[in-house]
């Protein structure tokens, strides 16, 4: 049995992006699946960084490409949050789904910082 992640939050970095890249990192984790009861994820926003280029290869030569920001977390109360401790297959399977799906992306990070200090969202 699985279910979806529910990757459907997106912040953008800044009024100049493209907004078919933000719509196409979102569309590329929209059916990413885990087993149920892996992790009990409250949020997972994905953040396109649209005012940071990123340098990167992709094919013969390199890429300027924008960075993408995972931000799972786990909360009873949004009050408090903590990053959620996604397996690594995982992580990698989303990373290179967006990088392969996305070309304007070419760099997938992963937000660690709990709540407090850092917020849930991005703004």
């Amino acid at each position: 049995m699985a279910e979806e992640l529910g990757f459907g939050s997106l912040w953008l970095g800044g009024l100049s992006a493209d907004l078919k890249v933000a719509e196409s990192a979102l569309a590329a984790t929209k059916d990413l699946t885990v087993a149920t009861g892996v992790i009990n994820i409250w949020q997972c926003p994905v953040v396109l960084l649209a005012d940071v280029r990123s340098v990167g290869v992709q094919g013969d030569g390199r890429s300027y490409g924008y960075p993408v920001v995972l931000r799972p977390v786990t909360s009873e109360d949004a009050m408090t949050a903590d990053w959620a401790r996604l397996p690594g297959d995982l992580l990698a399977r989303i990373s290179t789904r967006i990088t392969n799906e996305v070309p304007e992306v070419n760099r997938v990070v992963l937000d660690i910082t709990s709540k407090p200090p850092g917020t849930i969202e991005w703004e």
